[in-house]
């Protein structure tokens, strides 16, 4: 046991599912066609790249043609932002959450120097269980408002936002509104013929696809300008050869997430809500990170006080169990968690957060794994922590 990979890090990268893997072979060898070629070997590449298309808007429920291919969750995000503004040049202001994703946070704290042009940004606080008051939400949005830019669920506590209630407040308003799904999408069941946003940024490797693929949804009708500009691909809304393997093997991993979606909701929530339940009952002085119910099906998030999460994370690491500190894009940082600071996290909980998320790979055996091996190695670290002697006052 103590050989094979404990993998519940799924919110930073999820491996390529093997029924995606097998759909994407053929196109690095035998079927290497530019899909912009006018001949019959590039055009059956076009046709697949459409194939994958529709599978992208049958999860979503969507229309293929309001799908745009981009490299990843990130460009999505500026895209959709960055498009907003110059639509709207005469509007300077954006509102988003003080717990956003680095896409979206540090461009928005950068839109200045980005833009040549002043911009007032408007970082929505959250409540101590990570949800956000749609009364101050609304009181937020001004004449002056281009966009909206509020995830859908929170990379690191998991916490889901009132999206459709908070898109159709804008859409009164006449407010552009983006989500960053990245966390959502195959894990909770999206709809967006009724739910009114006008962007939705997703991410390949968090549902089994491969790294280096993403998609904007824009809503039909929305004013669009693209970022990357070049060529005619996808239509003039994204300049560059597409990333044809890897958009072949995403729309693979959407059809088997709609498959699994349920599996989602029932199987893996009841393994994540074993693995919670017995970590809060087994350690002392432990806080579950974020609400209790309004959260994805996969991700936990709790604070053991008194210890360092890296020391907790190389300790794991030991037995082959990858679990996070917070963000994978902020790992490094000596920085608490900007979500859990934003959340009123103690300081002396912020620092020893992990973040175990799962996917449909795991089973209860790695569970009861981690169950037998976490609450030692936190007893131990407590013992050497410099918190020790207040601790005990």
């Amino acid at each position: 046991m103590e050989k094979q990979i404990i993998y519940m890090d799924n919110n930073a990268t999820t491996r390529v599912a093997p029924e995606v893997l097998e759909e994407m072979l053929p196109y690095f060898s035998e079927l290497y066609g530019n899909p912009s070629s006018m001949h019959s070997f590039g055009g059956q590449i076009e046709a697949k790249i459409g194939e994958a298309r529709k599978k992208i808007a049958d999860l979503l429920n969507c229309s293929p043609e309001e799908i745009v291919f981009t490299s990843c969750g990130t460009e999505s995000d500026s895209t959709a932002i960055l498009s907003a503004l110059q639509s709207n040049v005469e509007k300077r202001h954006i509102v988003t959450t003080r717990v956003e994703h680095p896409a979206v946070k540090n461009l928005s704290e950068n839109l200045d120097i980005l833009t040549g042009h002043k911009h007032r940004v408007t970082q929505l606080p959250v409540a101590a269980d990570g949800t956000v008051d749609l009364q101050q939400y609304e009181d937020s949005l001004s004449d002056d408002t281009a966009i909206v830019s509020i995830m859908w669920a929170n990379n690191e506590t998991g916490v889901i936002f009132p999206i459709k209630e908070m898109a159709e407040i804008a859409g009164e308003r006449n407010i552009l509104f983006h989500t960053d799904a990245v966390q959502a999408v195959g894990k909770i069941a999206i709809d967006l013929a009724a739910v009114p946003v006008d962007f939705l940024s997703l991410s390949g490797h968090k549902l089994h696809a491969p790294k280096g693929i993403g998609v904007l949804y824009v809503r039909k009708g929305t004013p669009y300008f693209p970022f990357l500009i070049g060529g005619h691909q996808e239509h003039g809304r994204r300049g560059g050869t597409e990333n044809v393997t890897s958009i072949i093997g995403l729309g693979k991993a959407c059809e088997l997430a709609a498959r699994h979606i349920d599996r989602e909701n029932t199987t893996v929530k009841q393994l994540r809500d074993k693995l919670e339940n017995g970590l809060l009952e087994k350690i002392p002085n432990s806080i579950l990170n974020g609400h209790k119910t309004a959260r994805l099906p996969n991700t936990t998030n709790v604070s053991f006080e008194y210890v360092e999460g890296e020391a907790i994370l190389l300790h794991l690491d030991r037995y082959n169990i990858c679990a996070s500190s917070g963000s994978a894009c902020t790992s490094g940082s000596l920085e608490p968690s900007h979500v859990l600071r934003a959340m009123g996290v103690p300081f002396t909980a912020a620092h020893g957060s992990i973040r175990f998320s799962l996917s449909v790979y795991n089973n209860e055996d790695e569970v009861d794994f981690i169950l037998e091996k976490l609450p030692p190695i936190i007893a131990n670290l407590r013992e050497m922590s410099p918190f020790r002697q207040q601790r005990h006052k």
